[in-house]
């Protein structure tokens, strides 16, 4: 085989031609704690404004998920379950799934090996306390990964959903890989703080590029991860495109719609020889043979 011939289809089960997983990150205020963690200002806007998700926007998605019978897998962190202990329960009472997503959203490059540990096996202890059971997955706040944290995610027996090194599912370091995809996370188009960010998105317009991508994931047999937020997707016009969005993938008919768990269950168990990669830090430029010869 040469390296432009195509693999051969990812096996989905039932034969089935492509998958699609719909995920909420519900991040809530945890990223508002995260970015103020050395002192707090007492404002209120972009505070409020997150809390609008654990108070509207993630009952009104959950209903329609109810109600075209799909199951989701929510991304909780740690300070975000803490603040609202009824969430993970009604969660997963309703048959979706939830996974770890940090204690407090805090960014890769901004804790250490040690501090990110500490913090994992925190948020594990909330998700025991609340629900009785151990998680199955981890999604990394920001979908930064190290190798340390590869290591901590594998020795707890964890899949990860945070990276995209391929559009289906494989092993990086031996964890079973979900992708994501930044081009189907609702905050890139719709995220607003005021100032001088750009513009919301038309959702309109947006439904269109999620369909063209969802309708080429499907013809290339591949996984469609979309990723929303509790906060940002739960307002306004785009619970309703969101409808229509899964509306369209179920006429489809052939497609696996999957929590993200069920998707790296059966990678581990029917496709693990398939894509395993092993993650790799190239050297500093300066370090490179083409820079430092003589």
């Amino acid at each position: 085989m040469s390296t432009l011939d195509l693999p051969a289809p990812y096996p989905w089960p039932e034969g089935k031609t492509s998958a699609f997983c719909f995920t909420m990150d519900v991040d809530a205020h945890s990223p508002w704690m995260w970015n103020n963690r050395h002192e707090v200002p007492q404002l209120l806007s972009h505070l409020e404004q997150r809390n609008f998700g654990p108070r509207v926007g993630i009952q009104r998605i959950a209903d329609i998920l109810k109600n075209l019978g799909v199951k989701g897998s929510f991304y909780v962190p740690g300070a975000v379950a803490e603040a609202h202990p009824w969430m993970l329960p009604a969660l997963v009472e309703a048959g979706h799934e939830v996974g770890l997503h940090g204690y407090f959203h805090e960014l890769v490059a901004q804790v250490s090996d040690e501090e990110f540990s500490r913090v994992l096996e925190s948020s594990l202890e909330i998700f025991q306390k609340q629900i009785g059971e151990k998680p199955k997955g981890f999604r990394s706040p920001a979908w930064e990964m190290t190798p340390h944290m590869l290591a901590e995610v594998k020795r707890h027996g964890f899949y990860d959903s945070s990276l995209m090194g391929l559009d289906t599912p494989h092993t990086v370091d031996g964890v079973v890989e979900v992708p994501v995809n930044w081009g189907t996370d609702d905050a890139i188009f719709f995220k607003f703080l005021g100032g001088g960010d750009p513009a919301p998105r038309s959702t309109a317009e947006i439904l269109g590029m999620w369909t063209e991508e969802f309708e080429a994931s499907h013809r290339f047999g591949s996984l469609f991860m979309l990723t929303v937020h509790d906060w940002i997707s739960g307002r306004g016009a785009r619970p309703v495109m969101l409808e229509t969005l899964l509306e369209r993938v179920l006429d489809k008919g052939d497609v696996w719609v999957a929590t993200v768990a069920e998707i790296a269950a059966h990678h581990a168990a029917h496709a693990m020889d398939r894509n395993q990669i092993t993650s790799h830090i190239p050297a500093t430029l300066l370090e490179h043979p083409a820079w430092i010869r003589t």
